[in-house]
């Protein structure tokens, strides 16, 4: 989808249950907000703490004192930043408002979820210093043996004090674990080619995503982590607004909506994410 800029705008806000669902859709479609754990983010940011250590629990005799230990803390500084989308649609989706939301809804939590998890994931810029991304956690190779990559990436994982509780897989990560195959030639990560999913590996959950995709050498085809150790927050959802009076930017052209018999609907949030780099692996393929 092109990038396109909004600069003069008249606003209509729609319904608040629109905004709601793609709000909704835009979490279902994201791996990391299906796997992070999610809270509220005041507009000025917030201070949260990150868990580097586990008090520990010791033996006492009886009357004996009990151990005083203090978990090890570090402080993180999360800031909203904005992630947005406009698409133009032609008015003859006014005519039908149901088809003009559904059309909404179909078309924007897929773009507003790929570009946050692509962020994270390190296949996009990150909007500044206070948003973590994964692009330099440790590497696991899967293409020679997936099994022996995965087993790899969990015990880096426990090696950092993290139990890892999550997977995101590319498309194309997807079609690597479908392909691995035992000494006898049978799969090892589905039961049947007509279920042809992979709901689990190695015990832990797993959440597709086209955003786990990096490009490179070699390849990052997925990612796995503690997810305990991973949070986002918005400030207030996705914000939704209607014009047919801007003038849109679509590259080297220039897009009159008024003058076009055309309308674009804007789509905004505000959120960020935080999390140890330590405690995830990225997976990858030559």
């Amino acid at each position: 989808m092109s990038v396109i800029e909004m600069n003069r705008s008249t606003s209509i806000s729609l319904p608040g249950a629109v905004s709601s669902e793609i709000w909704q859709k835009t979490q279902e479609s994201s791996a990391v907000m299906g796997l992070a754990r999610a809270i509220p983010l005041p507009g000025l940011g917030v201070t949260i703490p990150v868990i580097l250590g586990d008090p520990e629990a010791n033996w006492t005799g009886e009357t004996a004192k009990s151990p005083v230990k203090r978990a090890k803390l570090s402080k993180k500084t999360m800031i909203p930043y904005n992630l947005s989308v406009i698409v133009p649609f032609s008015n003859e989706f006014k005519r039908d408002l149901p088809t003009l939301y559904d059309a909404i809804v179909q078309r924007m939590p897929g773009a507003l979820a790929k570009k946050f998890d692509q962020t994270v994931f390190g296949g996009a810029e990150a909007p500044g210093a206070d948003f973590d991304t994964l692009k330099a956690c440790t590497a696991q190779e899967i293409g020679t043996n997936a099994y022996s990559g995965l087993v790899a990436a969990d015990a880096d994982v426990a090696d950092h004090d993290g139990i890892l509780n999550g997977w995101a897989l590319s498309p194309k990560g997807k079609a690597v674990l479908l392909n691995a195959v035992d000494d006898t030639k049978r799969p090892l990560f589905i039961n049947s080619v007509a279920e042809g999913a992979i709901p689990m590996v190695l015990g832990a959950p797993v959440r597709q995503s086209k955003g786990a995709f990096v490009a490179g050498t070699p390849n990052v085809v997925g990612f796995g982590g503690d997810w305990t150790q991973a949070v986002y927050g918005t400030v207030e959802g996705v914000k939704i607004s209607l014009s047919d009076q801007a003038t849109l930017t679509d590259g080297d052209t220039t897009i009159n909506l008024f003058e076009q018999g055309m309308f674009a609907v804007r789509a905004e949030i505000a959120v960020g994410f935080r999390c140890d780099t330590d405690s995830f692996n990225k997976l990858t393929k030559a």
